[in-house]
């Protein structure tokens, strides 16, 4: 019995290259991979109530740290905290599409998916509240009266 000598060297053949290979980039496809993305913001923007959620949060987060006056770095890592949240919303509900149409029928597995994807939410939430406590906190401490 003949073994390949790696799992891809099957695929190193010239036809299985030039068959796979991508289409050179161009500006059109750059500009309509953008449009996919936009397609994607909207979607979650209109169908999804904790995405609202968390862009509000960003909104009020945001006017507060410039209210106190916190540094830009400070800013930065407080975006970046929120980033991951919305990030983590975004990747979760196209893991509940996909399981939706993989699994129509209700399935252990399918539940595992999305409560795991929900969770990841539920955990860059947190970090992310964290985040705000310790980088505002101090703040916004001060600013209560004595």
């Amino acid at each position: 019995m003949d073994v390949p000598a790696s799992p891809d060297a099957g695929l190193r053949d010239e036809h299985t290259v030039t068959e796979f290979r991508a289409a050179p980039p161009s500006v059109g496809r750059t500009v309509r991979s953008f449009g996919f993305a936009a397609a994607g913001l909207s979607y979650l923007a209109r169908t999804q109530p904790n995405f609202r959620v968390h862009v509000a949060a960003t909104l009020a987060v945001v006017a507060v740290a410039v209210a106190v006056d916190a540094s830009l770095a400070e800013i930065a890592v407080i975006v970046l905290a929120i980033g991951l949240v919305l990030v983590a919303e975004a990747l979760n509900t196209a893991i509940e599409a996909v399981v939706d149409l993989a699994s129509p029928a209700l399935h252990p597995l399918a539940r595992t998916a999305k409560d795991v994807a929900a969770a990841a939410v539920l955990l860059s939430a947190v970090v992310a509240v964290l985040t705000g406590v310790l980088v505002l906190g101090p703040r916004l401490w001060r600013l209560l009266p004595a």
